[in-house]
């Protein structure tokens, strides 16, 4: 009677919990293969997407019920199969996300691994579980509802890979309506690199006020030490220095932030973006160290591609733009930067970015 009911409640959630926790699992190994280069940043579409993400996720429906249902022996199989099945429904919704949605995806999984583990408390009667589990998911899923709100998409978009086709025909398209764009890096001579880095360097020499604009290039290059060290050489000399925080800037929620309190930059120098982005006018310089989508201003302009509407830090309306960046290639999200185009208030300095910021530091 009893005890039997509490056995089929206790098996439902269980395997409720290997599904969440299996597509967790699944979407995570994709995330990090898009992070770590090892598969395309791009958007991956398959035939049939959404019939194959529609029938997973019956047959998952399908396997949980006879989980909760079978003898003992049978369910064990049939869990085996439930964790295969769970795994490929995450493996194919996080490939058709793009690399420039990946925090959102990865604010989503962590809040999929806070249900995963409040149904693991529901399955074992554990009420701590329960509520820790319950606290990580809702807290992952007020972060994903910000950072949607900070790319003026919706989650919806996102998973259903409504930016997929737009952002692959960008990678393709884009260079040929803006042919002089650099796509791939071309190497400057040592001459004009030294006068880049001369010219860069009186620059910011001169400036009252300096914006600093962190991105993935950063910690790429891993350079947050020589930004913390120029920015206190900076102040030293009397000058104003801030930090522009785009919240989606890197490739996690509150990347940025991390690798600055790494190297003890003071969180009162950290300004999100709606706080810095009028001041971006008054400001002598914009550093940018690594950050290519989140100051692109095509998003203000170039219709139909992924990032058109999303909010971005005003970088172009600074009286000069230092972008010390790996290469002129598009960011994750495909669409070329008119910034690199030839201006005369942009300095562009390619190259690994902790060198290149050395370098001035040397200069200065």
């Amino acid at each position: 009677g009893s005890s039997a009911a509490i056995s089929d409640i206790a098996r439902f959630t269980g395997a409720v919990a290997l599904v969440v926790g299996s597509v967790t699992f699944g979407g995570s190994l994709v995330a990090a293969a898009k992070l770590d280069g090892k598969i395309t940043p791009l958007p991956i579409v398959l035939g049939g997407h959404f019939v194959l993400n529609l029938l997973t996720l019956i047959a998952a429906a399908m396997l949980i019920t006879l989980v909760t249902i079978s003898s003992y022996n049978m369910a064990t199989m049939l869990s085996v199969l439930l964790i295969v099945i769970s795994l490929i429904f995450g493996i194919l919704f996080s490939i058709r996300i793009g690399g420039g949605d990946m925090p959102i995806a990865i604010s989503l999984l962590n809040s999929l691994s806070g249900v995963a583990a409040a149904t693991v408390g529901l399955a074992t009667s554990n009420l701590l579980v329960v509520v820790v589990g319950a606290i990580v998911g809702f807290a992952g899923i007020v972060l994903t509802q910000i950072m949607c709100r900070a790319m003026n998409s919706s989650i919806f978009d996102v998973l259903m890979g409504k930016t997929a086709l737009s952002a692959t025909q960008m990678a393709v398209s884009s260079a040929g309506e803006d042919s002089s764009v650099q796509t791939s890096p071309i190497a400057p001579t040592a001459e004009k690199i030294s006068a880049a880095l001369n010219k860069a360097t009186a620059i910011i020499g001169a400036a009252k006020k300096i914006i600093i604009v962190p991105g993935y290039g950063m910690a790429l290059a891993q350079a947050q030490a020589q930004v913390k060290q120029l920015a206190s050489i900076l102040e030293a000399k009397g000058k104003q220095v801030k930090f522009a925080i785009h919240p989606v800037a890197g490739r996690m929620p509150g990347h940025m932030n991390v690798l600055l309190a790494e190297v003890e930059v003071p969180y009162d120098k950290l300004y999100p973006m709606e706080t810095i982005n009028p001041e971006f006018k008054e400001t002598d310089v914009a550093l940018v160290v690594g950050a290519n989508d989140v100051i692109n201003p095509a998003a203000k302009t170039a219709e139909g591609t992924p990032i058109y509407g999303m909010p971005v830090l005003s970088v172009d309306e600074a009286d000069y733009v230092i972008i010390c960046n790996k290469d002129t290639r598009p960011g994750y999200a495909g669409v070329n930067n008119p910034l690199y185009l030839p201006r005369r208030n942009t300095i562009v300095l390619l190259g690994d970015a902790a060198e290149t910021l050395s370098a001035i530091l040397e200069k200065l």
